[in-house]
């Protein structure tokens, strides 16, 4: 079995809000090792398909090395399909990709969030060792998560927008920035993604 004693920790606050329309997700962009702050300017959100996006908290090489990983299965699963993948889809592959490697001297150390919008808005969680789950309103990784989640759960309702769920995302961040050690930067990145297309926009703070 593998130790993490030795691993430094990292901070982080990612948010995933369903919406009557779409799908938001939102992260802050500090990376930290320990009491040292690596960058203030980390990305943490990756398009990997046409309307899929991942978040990353956790170890933050493992979950770009994880991304690029992903990317290419999915290129390949679209060439031998001859079809896009689902949101579920993708996020099977990479629970997979991170089952594989549970007994491993040193597993994928990351919590993801994989959203998108196919027939419907959808987010899917995994844990470091692939366990699975679909989220039906909203969720949370990284540090932070338990003041975001407090956020989110006061202010989600079910027929909330893509534009609300924004404004949402920012607050829910904003105030984990506020409690979090481990979560801060010189931005809030925001990914919409609707059944038309994903796009990212940057709230400076």
């Amino acid at each position: 079995m593998f130790n993490t004693k030795n691993i430094k920790k990292s901070g982080t606050t990612t948010v995933g809000i369903i919406c009557k329309d779409g799908v938001v997700l939102g992260s802050e962009k500090k990376s930290v090792m320990g009491y040292l702050i690596a960058s203030k300017e980390a990305k943490k959100i990756f398009p990997v398909a046409d309307r899929i996006a991942v978040t990353v908290a956790g170890v933050w090489g493992d979950g770009i090395a994880l991304v690029r990983y992903l990317k290419a299965e999915i290129k390949l699963y679209e060439m031998e399909n001859k079809m896009n993948i689902s949101v579920k889809g993708a996020a099977s592959l990479l629970s997979n990709i991170l089952y594989s490697g549970r007994w491993t001297f040193l597993p994928y150390m990351v919590e993801l969030i994989v959203a998108g919008y196919d027939d419907k808005p959808a987010i899917f969680t995994i844990d470091a060792i692939g366990g699975l789950e679909e989220e039906k309103k909203f969720f949370s990784t990284g540090s932070g998560s338990p003041i975001a989640l407090g956020v989110l759960e006061d202010s989600y309702s079910d027929d909330i927008t893509v534009e609300k769920a924004k404004e949402i995302a920012v607050r829910a961040i904003k105030s984990a920035i506020e409690r979090d050690i481990g979560s801060g930067g010189k931005a809030i990145d925001l990914c919409l993604i609707t059944k038309d297309n994903l796009y990212i926009e940057s709230l400076k703070l």
